[in-house]
């Protein structure tokens, strides 16, 4: 599961798409059954983020929608520089990747979000009286160093009437945040709600709590994180492929919602490494949180995109202004 701490930033980005050399085959080659070979290429190793996709493909709905899907991991560039590329039809990537992609130029949109909110957290041990963004004055937050995790860190505990420079940035990695916390080599750490946060309380047994991103939007915007997304060239010339694409994908996600242990065993049946126990439960946590209020999957709103790139530019993590209204779009989704 990729932490939101772990995402590259967008100079490092735009090296990667200025240098990556892709060797492709002819996209448009039809199959044997007459399917359209299509590219998906995921942000991390397979979770419960993508469990639409996964039954999707398991029930042959991409298939009905004439696709020959191939789901892939991530390249070391990242899936939002192979899909600027053309080395991918689509890529499932985060906002946060992808404004500053776009600022440099990077030709990327996103066509659909897999949650309709932000699931991000801070976990804390849940016996160290740490409840709200305030208490994390004074303690040591473990990450990667990145400079989105120590603005909101920072922003939230300022916003909740705390000394934001009091809070110490230990660079972690990628460790066992349990063993982290519990040694007392940081305090508390950046992670999903759906994923992490289940499972030390799930499958761990852990007593942990959290701080839910979504219930501070006085303090931080929210924004979407996963998406999926698209060259500007392939929406331009191929836009029928994307709408099928998505149309199989909806279908996926709507099922997941209703079948959460379906979606779950579709999951484990593609990555059968996975711990069964952390993907059945994070299923059943996704199954009301992947469709919005208003029971649609996928749609994006405009006003989340443009709190959230003023957020960036306010803190300097974005150098450029960026029209938010072409960085995404809802044309290709069903109706």
């Amino acid at each position: 599961m990729i932490t939101p701490s772990m995402r590259r930033t967008g100079a490092l980005l735009l090296l990667a798409v200025l240098t990556l050399v892709v060797a492709c085959a002819d996209e448009d080659a039809p199959t044997a059954d007459g399917l359209t070979p299509v590219t998906l290429m995921l942000n991390w190793t397979p979770n419960n983020h993508h469990a639409g996709i996964y039954l999707a493909e398991a029930r042959g709905w991409y298939g009905e929608a004439g696709i020959d899907l191939r789901i892939v991991e991530p390249s070391q560039a990242g899936a939002d520089a192979v899909v600027a590329t053309g080395g991918a039809d689509f890529g499932i990537s985060q906002s946060e990747s992808l404004l500053p992609a776009r600022s440099e130029g990077a030709p990327i949109v996103a066509i659909a979000t897999l949650l309709p909110y932000n699931d991000s957290s801070l976990m804390v041990l849940g016996d160290r009286g740490i409840t709200r963004p305030r208490d994390l004055a004074g303690k040591r937050y473990g990450g990667y160093g990145g400079a989105l995790e120590t603005q909101l860190v920072k922003t939230l505990v300022a916003c909740d009437g705390a000394d934001p420079e009091s809070v110490n940035f230990v660079e972690v990695g990628n460790i066992d945040y349990l063993v982290g916390m519990s040694s007392g080599r940081f305090d508390f750490v950046w992670v999903f709600e759906g994923w992490d946060v289940l499972r030390a309380r799930a499958v761990t047994g852990a007593n942990v709590a959290s701080i839910k991103f979504v219930d501070y939007q006085n303090c931080i915007p929210d924004w979407y994180t996963p998406i999926i997304i698209a060259s500007e060239k392939t929406l331009a010339e191929r836009p029928e492929l994307a709408r099928r694409f998505l149309e199989a994908t909806t279908r996926g996600y709507q099922a997941a919602a209703r079948e959460p242990l379906e979606a779950a065993n579709a999951l484990l049946a593609a990555a059968p490494e996975l711990d069964a126990d952390l993907v059945k439960a994070s299923a059943v946590y996704h199954a009301s949180r992947y469709l919005a209020d208003d029971g649609r999957w996928g749609f994006q709103q405009a006003d989340t995109w443009s709190r959230f790139a003023a957020f960036l530019r306010r803190a300097k993590l974005l150098e450029k202004d960026v029209d938010t209204t072409k960085a995404f779009t809802n044309d290709y989704l069903p109706r």
